[in-house]
């Protein structure tokens, strides 16, 4: 018995630790933005331990990038819904028009996806068994007229409900921004409405507020309730989240008191590094089993300027009442939460959040996160170890409405480098190739290679709005035998600086504190995010001539990820 007592408290000590440890190793912190840069209209679902998110691209191809997550925290990009021309391309759509807000759901085997492209084809669903594709063809649903369309499965009754903003009743607004919320009931089968078409909400949560732009619906059932959520407010400093609920799917719908349950809109304006513009939110279960929401939101480097686009962010969610407020509501929101379960990091990702850094190689196939413009067309660029990617020279450029001779990376930090090696010999001086950073046709910076008075020489070029023209910014000659030259463009906040190099370890600096609020979403009045692009035109001209990139690397060095 002496023994025993001698034994017991050692015993217990070793388990208190074993469990500690246990505990400790089942903890980690979510980072925000859990996708940095432009990754706008974030929709989510779970699929027993999977998660799937799917974002706005908007006139990009391929167009909705499908990411996939074990834990909430590190996302691996695994496919894109539009990956296809024969599926949608935008050409002659302005970069900032395309696709709006997709919504993505899951019921018995099979994957729906919903989603509006704006100017042409409309509301439109596709389906896949696999979420990383093939997805189907689209099927137009034009009954459904509108942004912003999102299937609810109702599990119990085995029925589906498309709900979606729409015109004002009557479409007569009461005043600018008034919109509603409607819903039809859904063959899933066979992939169209039925019945007739029911209006759930008018205006927004209280009409006699003049409510705007109420859209990104979704339904979801907790305890006996239906709950439709929706942002509102428009997708800038005024955005937010707020809540309805009934005991039928159908309505009438009561909003929650305590609304929004998410915002950033009432916070000082000058608070260091600020979270602004949080809305277009959607729920869902942890690998906890505790409750969070994806939303997006923006970090701009002063007041309402940032280039890094709608990013995608997390938060805890808290239930009272049965209703549910997005922690911490109107407080701040952080750019980490703990949380107590284990973190799964995914095989061969590009990382996503916080500050990080890496090289894409051009030797074997294009990263799934790159883009082009508008459509895809292989035969204009090719891949090889020895040469990276070679792009021919197109007529079209950038200021137009087609598909130039462009791949692009989205700028993901405030504080970033973009970086590439060219080999290119212009032989006129419309042929330019190099790097550019762009917003959208009329807003970029082009660093190029061409041809001035027919010496070699490299150009900085600025976008003139709205007049498919550049102005000639600055330019230096190039001497040396070799085409090559070393290319990189650095975003620090509100500027750019641009440097190249001629021996591959030298650095010079070719022109800083350039304005970088030209290329603010704010600035272009746009939707989208900037992004590094690799590029090559001739500038309206026929031309057989090429350029090669060798490699892009890219880092970002944010202060509040420090």
């Amino acid at each position: 018995m002496k023994k025993m007592k001698n034994v017991l408290p050692g015993a217990l000590l070793a388990l208190g630790i074993f469990l500690s440890q246990l505990i400790f190793a089942q903890t980690t912190t979510l980072v925000n933005p859990i996708l940095t840069g432009f990754y706008p209209d974030p929709s989510i679902v779970q699929v027993g331990t999977d998660y799937y998110l799917v974002h706005s691209t908007f006139s990009y191809f391929p167009g909705i990038p499908v990411f996939h997550s074990k834990d909430l925290k590190n996302w691996k990009q695994i496919g894109n819904v539009i990956d296809r021309p024969t599926q949608m391309d935008f050409m002659g759509e302005r970069l900032t028009r395309g696709l709006f807000a997709p919504a993505i759901s899951y019921y018995k085997g099979t994957y729906y996806l919903t989603c509006t492209d704006i100017d042409h084809d409309g509301n439109f669903v596709v389906t896949a068994k696999n979420p990383a594709g093939p997805w189907s063809d689209p099927v137009k649903i034009p009954q459904v007229r509108g942004i912003d369309p999102s299937i609810y499965f109702d599990e119990a009754a085995d029925k589906a409900y498309i709900l979606y903003n729409s015109d004002a009743p009557g479409n007569k607004p009461l005043y600018s921004g008034h919109r509603t919320i409607r819903m039809y009931e859904f063959d899933y089968q066979n992939l169209k409405v039925v019945g007739e078409e029911k209006q759930l909400v008018n205006g927004g949560v209280d009409l006699s507020k003049k409510p705007v732009w109420i859209e990104a619906p979704h339904i979801m059932k907790r305890n006996g309730w239906y709950y439709l959520y929706a942002a509102e407010g428009g997708t800038s400093v005024n955005h937010s989240e707020v809540i309805l609920r009934s005991k039928e799917v159908w309505g009438p719908y009561v909003p929650f008191e305590g609304n929004p349950i998410l915002t950033q809109r009432e916070l000082p304006a000058d608070r260091k590094y600020a979270i602004t513009s949080a809305g277009h939110a959607q729920f869902v279960d942890g690998p906890d089993g505790k409750m969070y929401c994806i939303f997006l939101a923006v970090r701009p480097y002063e007041g309402d300027y940032y280039n890094t686009g709608r990013e995608t962010f997390i938060a805890p969610v808290t239930w009272s009442n049965d209703w549910p407020m997005i922690e911490h509501g109107e407080k701040a929101i952080s750019y980490t939460y703990p949380v107590t379960y284990k973190e799964v990091k995914q095989k061969d990702a590009l990382p996503q959040s916080g500050n990080f850094a890496y090289t894409l190689t051009f030797d074997k196939a294009l990263d799934p996160a790159l883009l082009f413009m508008r459509t895809l067309d292989k035969s204009w660029y090719s891949l090889s170890k020895k040469q990276g990617m070679t792009l021919k020279l197109k007529p079209e450029t950038v200021m137009e409405l087609g598909n130039p001779a462009f791949i692009g990376k989205r700028q993901q930090h405030l504080f970033s480098t973009a970086e590439t090696e060219l080999d290119f010999t212009p032989t006129s001086e419309k042929e330019k190739a190099g790097l550019i950073i762009l917003q959208d046709e009329g807003h970029f910076y082009f660093l190029c290679k061409s041809k001035s008075q027919d010496k070699d020489v490299l150009q900085l070029y600025k976008s003139i709005p709205r007049s498919k023209e550049m102005e000639l910014l600055t330019e230096v000659p190039l001497t040396g035998k070799t085409g090559k030259v070393g290319l990189r463009i650095a975003s620090q906040g509100d500027t750019y600086h641009f440097q190249y190099s001629t021996d591959a370890k030298n650095w010079k600096l070719l022109q800083d504190k350039v304005d970088a609020k030209f290329l603010s979403t704010k600035a272009a009045g746009s939707f989208i995010g900037c992004l590094y692009g690799m590029y090559a035109t001739s500038s309206g001209d026929a031309s057989t001539n090429t350029a090669s990139f060798q490699y892009l690397k890219y880092a970002g060095d944010d202060p509040m990820f420090k």
